[in-house]
C-alpha cells in the first residue's frame, strides 16, 4: 500500500472525533442533562482505561509466559514492567502535581498577590487561564491523544505488511471508537456558563485525533514494542486521572441512579465499537 493512501487511512480514523465535538456547545442544558453526560463519559473512559492498560500489558504478560516456559530470561520482564509502570505513574501523579502547580498560582482574594497571580497566568500560562472544565477537557483529549496515537501505530503497521482488508477494518474500527471519545472530550464542557469556541473544539479534536494520522505514518515505517508500551501507559495514567476528577463531579450530584445508567450507556458504546475492532482481527 502506498504511504499517501496510508496517510489518508489515518485521516479518516482519526478526523470522526469531531463528531462527538459539537455537544460541548450545548446551551446549558439541565443540570440532570449536565450530570448524565458526565456519566456517559465516565463510562467511555473507563472501558478505555480497560483497553488501553490491557493492550499495554500484553508485552508484560508474553515476556512473564517466556520466562516461565524457559523461552526467555527475566530481564525483559523487568524492562516492560518498568516502562509500563513508569509512564501509568508519569501519565496520573504528572497531572496531580500539574494541578497543585496551578491551583497555588490562581488568583487570590483582592490584593497584591491577586494581581501578581493574574500577571503569571496571562504572560506564560494559557492553560491556567481556561477555567476548570475547559482544563479537564483538555487533559482528555491528551489522554485520548496518546491511545489514538497506539491505534495509528496498529493501522500504519498493518499497512505497511500489505493487509489492505485488515487495514481497512481497523480503520472502520477506530473511526466509530473515535466518534465515542469525542463525546467524552467535551461532555465537561456541558457545564460551562459560556459555550466554547469553535476554535477551542478544533483545538480539542486535533489533540485528541491527530496523533492517529501521526501513528499511522510513524507504524508503516517501524514498529516497537517498547514505544507502545511507553504511550499506552501514559495514556492509561491521564485516563485515570480524568477518571477520579469526574467521579467527584458525579458525586457531588447525588444522583446515584442517573449516574449508574450513564455509566452503564458508556462503557456499552465502548465495547460495543471495541467487538467492531476485534471482528477486523486487532
Amino acid at each position: 500500500m502506498s504511504e499517501a493512501r496510508t496517510l489518508v487511512l489515518g485521516v479518516i480514523a482519526g478526523i470522526t472525533i469531531l463528531l462527538g465535538l459539537p455537544i460541548g456547545r450545548m446551551r446549558r442544558p439541565m443540570p440532570r442533562v449536565r450530570q448524565f453526560l458526565n456519566a456517559v463519559a465516565i463510562g467511555i473512559l473507563v472501558f478505555l482505561i480497560w483497553d488501553v492498560v490491557t493492550n499495554a500489558f500484553d508485552p508484560i504478560s508474553s515476556s512473564l509466559s517466556a520466562l516461565h516456559d524457559h523461552r526467555g530470561g527475566v530481564w525483559p520482564v523487568v524492562g516492560y514492567a518498568a516502562l509500563f509502570f513508569g509512564g501509568l505513574g508519569a501519565g496520573l501523579v504528572t497531572l496531580v502535581y500539574y494541578e497543585q502547580f496551578l491551583a497555588a498560582r490562581r488568583p487570590h482574594p483582592p490584593g497584591v498577590g491577586a494581581m501578581l497571580d493574574t500577571e503569571v497566568a496571562a504572560r506564560g500560562m494559557p492553560v491556567a487561564k481556561l477555567s476548570d472544565q475547559a482544563r479537564l477537557a483538555l487533559f482528555i483529549a491528551a489522554g485520548i491523544g496518546l491511545h489514538n496515537f497506539g491505534e495509528g501505530l496498529a493501522i500504519g503497521a498493518s499497512a505497511a505488511r500489505n493487509e489492505l482488508a485488515l487495514a481497512t477494518l481497523l480503520v472502520i474500527g477506530f473511526a466509530l471508537h473515535n466518534a465515542t471519545e469525542g463525546f467524552g472530550i467535551v461532555a465537561p464542557l456541558a457545564a460551562e456558563e459560556v459555550r466554547p469556541s469553535w476554535g477551542f473544539l478544533l483545538l480539542l479534536g486535533l489533540i485528541g485525533g491527530g496523533p492517529t494520522f501521526v501513528g499511522t505514518a510513524v507504524g508503516r515505517q517501524f514498529t516497537s514494542t517498547p514505544v507502545d508500551v511507553v504511550f499506552l501507559s501514559l495514556a492509561a495514567g491521564s485516563i485515570l486521572y480524568v477518571v477520579i476528577q469526574l467521579l467527584g463531579v458525579a458525586n457531588r450530584a447525588r444522583r446515584p441512579v442517573l449516574v449508574a445508567w450513564g455509566v452503564l450507556i458508556g462503557l456499552t458504546a465502548g465495547f460495543v465499537t471495541d467487538m467492531i475492532v476485534t471482528a477486523a482481527g486487532a
